[in-house]
């Protein structure tokens, strides 16, 4: 029932920044979007899909992969049900769809369709 949608994605060059949004909706009594971690995922083309940020549901700690950290920032506005990727100084490698993914207590999770981001000159 839960729907993540995300969106922002596109062409853009080496070193410069775009921003992901994720709009998230079905929530019922059972369960709300503000009681999901939330994270985001890549997968480029002959690659597994990676975690590249996650942001917990209350306090909203963060975690980064390695290789976005410093240059990616996760956010989440409970008030709106959506969560943001705000991506700077990206490069080549960056290039990837981006997946919105929602989790609770790692057994009920959802998947957005993904977006595109390609970072090309």
């Amino acid at each position: 029932q839960v729907q993540l949608v995300e969106s922002g994605g596109g062409l853009v060059q080496p070193g410069g920044s775009l921003r992901l949004s994720c709009a998230a909706s079905g929530f019922t009594s059972g369960y709300t979007f503000s009681n999901f971690a939330m994270s985001w995922y890549r997968q480029a083309p002959g690659k597994e899909r990676i975690l590249v940020a996650a942001i917990t549901s209350a306090i909203g700690r963060t975690n980064y992969a390695d290789s976005v950290k410093g240059r990616f920032t996760i956010s989440r506005d409970n008030t709106k049900n959506t969560v943001h990727l705000q991506m700077t100084s990206l490069k080549p490698e960056d290039t990837a769809v981006y997946y919105c993914h929602a989790n609770r207590n790692n057994i009920l999770a959802f998947w957005g369709q993904g977006t595109q981001v390609t970072v090309s000159s």
